[in-house]
């Protein structure tokens, strides 16, 4: 439990989150679980007074690829590869994205790089409002591959 706080602390203290505005609100202990939010500051708007679209990327950045790494452990070499967004409504007021995982993708991704090949997994995540509304659509490709030499 102290690694997941310990680390919510330091990514609230990032200075391109802290910047942005961008707060990781949870992570749950187990990693399974991370919730980020974002308020509309003067800092994070756009010419048009919405949410500038590299912020809510950003919010959106590390998060799959820190879940899994702690979800696979020190054998496994993870790397965000690619991520896309598909802006779907202006984002106005905190925005927020919800990141899961569950023992099903842990257990396939451990079986797809049994061999030390390479996997490429594409997560999603969804950026809503305050009403609940989707903001952004975001897919994030992770690079797994077992290490060489692991047992």
């Amino acid at each position: 439990m102290l690694k997941a706080r310990r680390l919510r602390l330091l990514l609230n203290v990032y200075p391109p989150y802290w910047g942005t505005g961008i707060r990781v609100e949870r992570i749950d202990p187990d990693f399974r679980h991370i919730s980020v939010a974002m308020p509309l500051r003067w800092y994070n708007r756009n010419y048009v007074g919405c949410h500038f679209g590299g912020s809510l990327s950003a919010m959106t950045d590390p998060f799959y690829m820190l879940m899994v790494m702690e979800n696979l452990g020190r054998d496994h070499i993870v790397w965000d590869q690619s991520g896309s967004i598909d802006y779907r409504k202006p984002g106005r007021g905190t925005v927020r994205a919800e990141f899961h995982i569950d023992q099903p993708l842990i257990d396939r991704l451990i079986a797809a790089t049994a061999n030390g090949d390479k996997h490429l997994e594409t997560l999603a995540v969804a950026i809503t409002d305050e009403a609940g509304d989707t903001v952004a659509h975001v897919t994030r490709t992770l690079y797994i591959r077992r290490k060489r030499g692991s047992n």
